[in-house]
């Protein structure tokens, strides 16, 4: 239960460093908050776990709306739902979702001698073939590692696979990834002519009851990241971008370590990884949850520095988007 808290709390942190102020909360999550609560209870003592199932839920959470949905109570898609059963079914953890196991001393990669494809098909058998990736990836899907030109002079990195990701074994596939090609797109490049990869080889798992798909997703513990990292630094080694962009405040914390304090602080200007120039904007995601064109001018200065660097053409149109009102 503490590892499924401080998940909830790292990601709460995450939403607020870019610039999230309300989030919506359905009652079926606060139904699962609560089922957890009762497991626990219930491991150390079955009377109070009774005691806390059956007790009535607080005026805050049912009879009125809660503050975290009353921002999005004009949207038909966060209508407040209607109320769970208050004795809600203990959630039990399956065995396919550990909690925060430890993991080993980061893989050693070692490429093989070969052209970029050869050396490239190698580390993608390395990395979804590699034990631990494949202890932490569920049933039914997938490892991811990246995808793109092997010739890019841009490397775009996000933090981790998110559920589709994990079906189609590939990265960015999602609503956010159809964000980033339009964005690519923006930059006046396709996204067959740049390279998309994460940081981490796998979804970060979070307890789900036997059978049931993952529910949302967490962000990477620093520890999954360390793992992880070698992979991610084996793929500059063999596409040689001229720079990369790193997707959001937990990829950036990923690539700077120590170096990062917050989003704020670190996006739109240069940084360092794997001696290559990094430049931190915000994750796609950011911007399907806030699509003004101030939220997008932001990103867009950030992607102007990028094209600058990489010695792409930038028309004026290019560097008027996003300036209307």
């Amino acid at each position: 239960m503490r590892a499924v808290l401080q998940a909830i709390s790292e990601e709460l942190a995450r939403l607020k460093a870019e610039g999230e102020q309300v989030v919506p909360v359905s009652e079926e999550a606060l139904a699962g908050l609560r089922a957890l609560v009762r497991v626990r209870a219930e491991a150390a003592d079955p009377a109070v776990a009774e005691d806390v199932s059956s007790r009535p839920a607080s005026p805050t959470s049912r009879s009125a709306p809660s503050a975290v949905s009353a921002g999005f109570a004009e949207r038909k898609d966060f209508a407040p739902r209607a109320p769970a059963p208050a004795a809600a079914p203990a959630l039990k953890l399956s065995p396919a979702a550990p909690a925060a196991a430890a993991l080993p001393p980061p893989p050693v990669v070692s490429l093989p001698a070969g052209d970029k494809a050869a050396r490239w098909a190698a580390l993608r058998d390395m990395a979804v073939n590699h034990p631990v990736c494949l202890a932490n990836v569920r049933p039914g899907k997938k490892a991811v590692l990246g995808v793109g030109s092997l010739d890019a002079k841009i490397f775009f990195v996000g933090e981790a696979p998110g559920a589709e990701e994990e079906v189609q074994g590939e990265p960015f596939v999602g609503p956010a990834g159809q964000l980033l090609t339009k964005m690519i797109g923006g930059m006046g490049l396709k996204r067959e002519q740049v390279y998309i990869g994460n940081i981490m080889c796998w979804r970060p798992q979070m307890p789900t009851p036997p059978g049931a798909e993952q529910i949302g997703n967490r962000p990477p513990t620093p520890e999954e990241m360390t793992f992880c990292l070698p992979f991610l630094r084996a793929s500059i080694e063999i596409i040689q971008p001229d720079l990369l962009v790193a997707l959001g405040g937990t990829a950036a914390q990923g690539l700077l370590g120590e170096k990062f304090t917050t989003l704020g602080a670190a996006r739109s200007r240069w940084h360092d990884f794997a001696g290559k120039p990094l430049m931190v904007t915000y994750h796609p995601s950011y911007l399907l949850r806030n699509g003004s064109n101030k939220s997008k001018r932001m990103v867009w200065e950030d992607l102007l520095q990028v094209m600058e660097k990489a010695g792409l053409p930038i028309s004026e149109k290019q560097r008027g988007y996003f300036l209307g009102a």
